[in-house]
């Protein structure tokens, strides 16, 4: 049975932090956080809706038209953002434990987020220092230059599966483009957002820049997008609320960049490298509980070492620690809710009917209560199956045959997602020739899921609009103005010259 550690100092109340302070919602109503090993509630969090939403879009406005952030020169901002992640970094073990209470993911797992968030921000402060934009001259005649300037108030939407780590890829390039904003985290993981309130002021961030809603998404998100004095939008969750965002901003025409569902193949050619896919595959499913948007949750293996990578798989599965998310030693712990439990169980038991169980297949024994699924394994799994096609978002993986380089080309793009694909094959031409014709934002190759944060990152179909990462963030959060100067003769067509 799993331990259940509570971290000391934990607050009973989890508030908004708007035009810095920290404040209740102006109706008073809140909602229950639970945490994920108890199910029971820990605190209860203030529950944003329009009139919240108002306030904080207002501060975050006049922080924006009034105060000195968008104004600041680059090193400038750059400095505070260099503060914000060394206080990061020298809290990364508090931060971490707080977040595995809040989430269920392993200590050591959450260690690795928090150290991430501590790097988007000090990239970030390197990336508008040195950043550089268009110069063109024609000889003699005109000099044209792109101005860059920050859009505005922008709007913040974030999942609960690594809250602190996806607040900081959002906050980060925001803050060192010079935007206010205003962030609506997931009401499942409240608890790490409003550690940022602290981090920011003690780093020098004026008031106002940084603001903190919580609430629902179908009220304080809702609003969020809604609101006519926010030109953009970043989200990042699954696709249906995505597609429901894309219409609420239509009628203002606002800036969208969404990173949502994915169903990402795994492809493992006979040619592999077979100890190192089974490492990859198996940490690309089952690390952060599964619940990651870019799990490699269908496994494609080629026939010839089909039967040899489902019985290793599986038993190396079946030998998975699930534990207490505070042991060093789990490396599977509890999901997040006991909502999406429901939701990971009922995928469960859908997959006894679509594919051959190998390993798990339900509670793991010894834990009797928190929201523990086993490592869930489902070989042979049809193309058609609902296992192959929808996100489950868990510790569940589907395992399917293929023949050749077309066939595996044709079920890896069989899916309405395409966030990202991995693949396992030593010959260069087929890595090559595969990735570029695979339906994916991200492909990587003999690898896990590992980011350059100068690159890229986003999705296609139903994965997403838009990419963030590296200047494309910086893209995302400016304006680039074309500025044309003439530098010679105007040359200009004499209209109703005589």
């Amino acid at each position: 049975m799993a331990t259940h550690h509570i971290p000391d100092g934990l607050p009973s109340s989890i508030r908004h932090y708007i035009d810095g302070r920290f404040v209740d919602s102006v109706d008073g109503d809140t909602f229950d956080v639970l945490d994920p090993v108890s199910n029971e509630t820990y605190a209860t969090a203030a529950a944003g809706k329009k009139a919240d939403i108002d306030l904080a879009v207002a501060a975050a406005t006049r922080a924006f038209v009034d105060g000195p952030w968008p104004r600041m020169l680059p090193r400038a901002r750059a400095r505070i953002l260099g503060r914000i992640a060394d206080a990061v970094e020298a809290q990364d073990a508090r931060l971490a434990e707080l977040e595995t209470f809040d989430t269920g993911l392993p200590i050591t797992q959450a260690l690795g987020q928090a150290q991430r968030a501590a790097e988007n921000f000090r990239f970030f402060a390197d990336l508008i220092v040195a950043q550089a934009d268009d110069a063109f001259t024609v000889p003699g005649r005109q000099l044209n230059y792109v101005h860059r300037k920050p859009i505005g108030v922008a709007g913040l939407i974030t999942p609960w599966n690594t809250p602190f780590m996806l607040e900081s890829w959002k906050l980060a390039p925001a803050l060192a483009s010079g935007c206010t904003v205003v962030l609506k985290p997931a009401e499942f993981t409240p608890l790490s957002a409003g550690l940022w309130a602290t981090i920011f002021e003690e780093a020098g961030l004026p008031p106002g820049v940084f603001n903190l809603v919580n609430g629902l998404g179908e009220e304080a998100g809702d609003a969020l997008v809604k609101h006519p004095d926010v030109p953009l939008i970043s989200f990042t969750g699954e696709s249906t609320t995505g597609r429901i965002i894309f219409a609420n901003a239509a009628e203002s025409l606002k800036g969208l960049s969404m990173e949502l569902g994915g169903k990402s193949p795994a492809v493992v050619f006979a040619d592999a490298d077979l100890d190192a896919a089974i490492d990859s595959t198996l940490f690309g499913v089952f690390s952060l509980n599964g619940e990651r948007c870019t799990a490699g949750s269908r496994i494609l293996v080629q026939r010839e070492i089909y039967d040899e990578f489902v019985e290793r798989f599986a038993e190396r599965a079946r030998r998975i620690v699930v534990g207490d998310p505070h042991d060093p030693a789990t490396e599977v712990g509890a999901l997040v809710h006991p909502e999406h439990y429901d939701k990971v169980m009922g995928y469960v038991e859908i997959g006894r009917s679509e594919g051959r169980l190998v390993a798990g297949g339900g509670r793991p024994d010894g834990f009797e209560s928190g929201n523990y699924v086993a490592p869930t394994v489902f070989a042979d799994v049809k193309p058609d199956a609902r296992i192959f096609q929808e996100e489950i978002f868990g510790p569940v993986v589907a395992i399917t045959p293929f023949g050749s380089d077309a066939e595996a080309l044709e079920l890896a793009n069989d899916t309405r997602y395409g966030l990202a694909a991995y693949l396992w094959t030593r010959d260069l031409e087929r890595a090559h020739t595969f990735a570029h014709a695979v339906e994916a934002g991200m492909v990587w190759l003999n690898s896990h899921n590992v980011r350059d944060l100068r690159t890229p990152f986003g999705g296609v179909k139903a994965s997403g609009l838009g990419q963030e990462g590296g200047y494309r963030s910086i893209d995302f959060y400016t304006d680039q103005q074309a500025v044309h100067i003439t530098v010679g003769p105007v040359h200009t067509p004499r209209f109703g010259a005589s």
